[in-house]
């Protein structure tokens, strides 16, 4: 697919699918990486400026799951 002018409308809903498939796929990965890391013994700092994120926002996302998952959670 060169270009929006290529894509028929009747495309659009396996387009739109894909997409989210992708960013589906893209969350589990992340996830994977990020307890892996954690795992690792990188601080929550590290992990963000890896993500492009801050550190806030990647321990709000992935901190709970990590815990209920029996992760042992460095403090700052």
């Amino acid at each position: 697919m060169s270009g929006t002018e290529t894509t028929r409308e009747a495309d659009l809903p396996d387009l739109l699918a894909a997409v989210g498939a992708l960013r589906r796929l893209a969350d589990q990965i992340e996830d994977a990486a990020v307890e892996r890391a954690i795992r690792s013994n990188w601080s929550w700092s590290q992990v963000a400026e890896a993500l492009g994120v801050t550190r806030q926002a990647v321990h709000k996302k992935h901190a709970k799951r990590l815990f209920a998952a029996g992760v042992v959670l460095r403090r700052r």
